[in-house]
């Protein structure tokens, strides 16, 4: 009798166990799908948009898109014009953005201490992340173009350098700590010092994450189009003036999308076309280069 119930609590045991393995691999089972099905639904989404581009884009792409500035309707015109404009302000955002944001992150990760103003600077960048566009083109409006009582792309590129900053102090910092410690430790025991620790070790360390921040950085501001309505404007002529009004790729994109002519309405699916494959393409030249440099280290 007592090896009985032996036999039998251990026979329930074993189909309590089977019972909560069955559960285990239901709920698996489940998660597994939930995450294939969502990760579907987005693939299908992007898929989706550049497939919209891509038909409606490639029909208006042709040599004059890219030689010939804006003109009026059923003359012909490209984005020239606003191409050059665009290169020319995300580029100068991108070189007053990168190196504040790359010293601001170094120093919230490598030389800040836990204090107020760490964590005020924290904050507001964590602010500035998800800040309207709209908002910060307004303050650079009341703040460089209204003192002077024009529009300038020189503006525009501060309205850009503004939104590009704090992507690329909250990847820094993040990157940055992803680092071992024993790397740190490895370069001090060898005498360097702290600023060559951070320069040839950590941030060499995290290349790859920062420049991905970076590139993120680009790929926001590159499409931006309230900020530049309120600073550089947009301009109709060539005109590679920093301190007068620039066309841009987005402001003439949000100009024609609307219009009632068919030909700038092309115009405006050919330069929503050009800006994806440009932010694409440069996703991933830096990608197989960080890739690259990495194997051969």
């Amino acid at each position: 009798m007592v090896g009985d119930a032996v036999a039998g609590g251990a026979g329930a045991g074993w189909r309590r166990g089977g019972r909560l393995a069955a559960r285990r691999r239901l709920a698996d089972r489940l998660a597994t799908g939930l995450s294939l099905a969502a990760t579907a639904v987005v693939l299908v989404a992007l898929a989706s948009i550049l497939l919209t581009l891509l038909v409606r884009g490639l029909p208006g792409l042709s040599a004059s898109v890219f030689l010939r500035a804006t003109l009026p309707p059923g003359s012909g015109g490209g984005l020239a014009n606003a191409i050059v404009g665009s290169l020319l302000q995300t580029g100068l955002a991108a070189a007053i953005g990168t190196p504040v944001g790359l010293l601001t992150g170094v120093y919230l990760s490598e030389y800040g201490q836990d204090g107020r103003v760490v964590d005020v600077v924290r904050f507001v960048s964590d602010m500035m992340l998800s800040a309207p566009s709209i908002l910060v083109g307004l303050f650079v409006y009341m703040a460089l173009v209204a003192p002077v009582g024009h529009f300038s792309g020189l503006s525009g590129a501060v309205a850009l350098a503004i939104l590009f900053v704090p992507v690329v102090v909250r990847t820094t910092e993040d990157m940055l700590r992803l680092v071992p410690l024993t790397m740190r430790e490895a370069a001090y025991a060898l005498g360097a010092p702290k600023w060559r620790v951070v320069l040839q070790v950590c941030l060499r360390a995290a290349r790859s994450g920062v420049l991905t921040g970076i590139l993120l950085a680009v790929a926001r501001v590159s499409g931006e189009t309230a900020p530049l309505l309120f600073t550089s404007l947009g301009n109709m002529n060539w005109s590679l003036d920093l301190g007068a009004p620039m066309a841009s790729l987005p402001v003439a994109i949000y100009q024609y999308a609307g219009s009632a002519y068919d030909d700038w309405t092309q115009l405006a699916w050919t330069g929503a076309l050009l800006i994806t494959t440009g932010v694409l393409l440069l996703n991933v030249l830096v990608r197989v280069w960080s890739h690259r440099t990495g194997a051969g280290e």
